[in-house]
Parts: structure tokens; C-alpha cells; sequence
């Protein structure tokens, strides 16, 4: 449900962007990074399945996006995924590592300029 809402946000992000033509680089798909192997897998070889009944058909909307070339989904794995911490427990020691790719630092670390 969370890929295909950030597919739909994407998709439509894109387009405006590329309307407005100030950025020519934006061509080529849409990069979209999910870690749950089992929604990749839903995604790629849509099948009947007892555990997806409760799931909307609007969800699947993914799927379609990826069929016409605007999404390009993309497995990432729990070391590279920067957005971890923010929804689920990890240890220590991963969470630093997160909270510094992500410019975060500890109350103690910032610099007081003086008046």
C-alpha cells in the first residue's frame, strides 16, 4: 500500500516538474526503493493469493505505472535503506550510522554560536 501511494505522489511530482521544463534531466523512470520483499514480489508476478484479498484494487495501480515505464522499482536492503529508523526498531550501532547519513546528531553534538 505505501509503494503504491509513493509511486502515485511520484508520478505526479514528475509530471509537474517536467511540464514546467526547468529541469531536463528528469527523463527516464522513476526510482522507487521498497524493502519488503514480499510487496516487491506482489508487485512484479500479481497472483491470486489469501493474503492480499483484503487489498484494494486501487493499490495496484503500481503495477501498471511499472508496465508504461514510470516506475522503476528497486529492492533495498536494511544497511543501505537511510529511512529504517524511522520505522522500525534497529540496534544501536545501525541507527547511528542511519541518523548520520541523515545529517541527525544528538543534542550534545550541536554547536552553540555565542551572542
Amino acid at each position: 500500500m505505501a509503494a503504491a501511494e509513493a509511486s502515485k505522489e511520484g508520478v505526479w511530482i514528475k509530471k509537474f516538474i517536467e511540464e514546467l521544463n526547468v529541469v531536463p534531466s528528469i527523463e527516464g523512470p522513476l526510482e522507487l526503493f521498497c524493502d519488503n520483499s514480499g510487496a516487491i514480489a506482489q508487485i512484479k508476478e500479481p497472483k491470486a493469493h489469501h493474503k492480499i484479498k483484503h487489498m484494494d484494487r486501487k493499490y495496484f495501480v503500481i503495477r501498471d505505472f511499472i508496465e508504461e515505464g514510470r516506475i522503476k522499482l528497486l529492492k533495498v536492503d536494511t544497511d543501505s535503506n537511510t529511512a529504517d529508523p524511522l520505522t522500525k526498531p534497529l540496534s544501536q550501532a545501525k541507527s547511528e550510522v542511519h541518523f548520520d547519513s541523515m545529517g541527525l546528531k544528538e543534542h550534545g553534538e550541536w554547536i552553540e554560536i555565542a551572542d
